[in-house]
């Protein structure tokens, strides 16, 4: 509990209010979510962290079942224009990772991050993981993960709705794989 506690403290220095500490084994990892990367997303093969460029399914499933602890960031932000998510989100991410290698340091080396959005590090990406400009920085999102993340946040009573109109209020999630 100590552990935690002083990954919390951690966790507010590099901007993170809200955290929910999970069990791995409710993250749900479904085929569903590629498909609807593979056939609904705009940055599918052409994002170094998006589809194809991730494991498969199982693999990623897989992936989960070898933590014991995880950590959900919850991030809510309203924005002006649609356009200023990608901006908002950007901006967060580059701070969560830097906490991630915060984390590393404090002794977690198994400490890894999804972002809250597409990777969105560079202004055009590669699209090939081989050519990546920052191949130590990116991270997928939870959903190029397969993680389902409505399922997942709903088992642990966080909010999350689908928006019907950009004017709403957006419930963010990132994931932090501790150990």
């Amino acid at each position: 509990m100590e552990a935690r506690q002083e990954l919390e403290k951690l966790f507010r220095q590099f901007g993170v209010q809200e955290c929910t500490w999970i069990d791995p084994e409710d993250i749900v990892v479904a085929q569903w979510v590629r498909m609807k990367c593979t056939f609904g997303c705009r940055e599918y093969g052409k994002a170094g962290c998006c589809p194809p460029n991730v494991p498969s399914v199982p693999e990623c499933e897989r992936f989960f079942r070898e933590y014991s602890v995880a950590a959900i960031f919850r991030f809510e932000k309203r924005v002006d224009k649609p356009e200023d998510r990608h901006r908002w989100t950007a901006e967060v991410n580059r701070g969560l990772l830097e906490l991630e290698r915060a984390v590393f340091l404090a002794g977690y080396p198994k400490a890894f991050l999804l972002f809250m959005d597409s990777c969105a590090l560079c202004e055009e990406c590669t699209g090939d993981r081989a050519r990546c400009k920052h191949p130590r920085k990116a991270r997928p999102a939870p959903e190029a993960m397969a993680v389902d993340v409505f399922s997942t946040v709903r088992r642990y009573g966080l909010p999350i709705q689908v928006l019907t109109d950009t004017t709403q209020a957006m419930n963010r999630y990132a994931f932090l794989m501790v150990e």
